[in-house]
């Protein structure tokens, strides 16, 4: 965007430039003294000069704008690589997390299922215990 109000103003500034140099040149062989062919060699002269000087200021702001787009796409990417790369490394650290939340996820579900075994075997071990206790308690069947 830059670029382009650079470029409308360089338009104008050069148009400006060519504008007064006509209106200088009429005014000045309106109002001097001299002979015409000879004035109009130096006004052919001095507009040459005037204009080359103009494309000249024109070749230079191009080449600085050229520079600074130049310098500003190079650090812009810049930018977007050292963005990329942070990412990269929130991704991995991400992944990491969760295969560390997935690990400590399974062994939490063994120590579950482990304990659950164990009070299984308990409960029948207990189950076991309780009903021989109670075989040993009742009284004998008669016949």
């Amino acid at each position: 965007m830059n670029a382009h109000l650079q470029e409308r103003r360089d338009y104008g500034f050069v148009i400006g430039l060519l504008t007064g140099t006509c209106v200088g040149a009429g005014l000045a062989m309106w109002l001097a003294p001299r002979l015409a062919s000879e004035l109009r060699e130096r006004m052919t002269g001095s507009a040459r000069s005037l204009g080359q000087r103009a494309s000249e200021q024109y070749q230079q702001a191009s080449t600085r704008v050229g520079e600074v787009v130049g310098e500003l796409t190079r650090k812009g990417r810049g930018v977007r690589d050292n963005v990329a790369d942070a990412v990269a490394r929130g991704a991995r650290e991400v992944a990491r997390g969760a295969s560390e939340v997935e690990r400590h996820v399974r062994r939490a579900k063994s120590d579950r299922v482990t304990e659950a075994m164990r009070r299984s075997a308990a409960d029948r071990s207990r189950s076991a215990r309780h009903t021989r206790e109670e075989d040993r308690q009742a009284p004998a069947p008669r016949d």
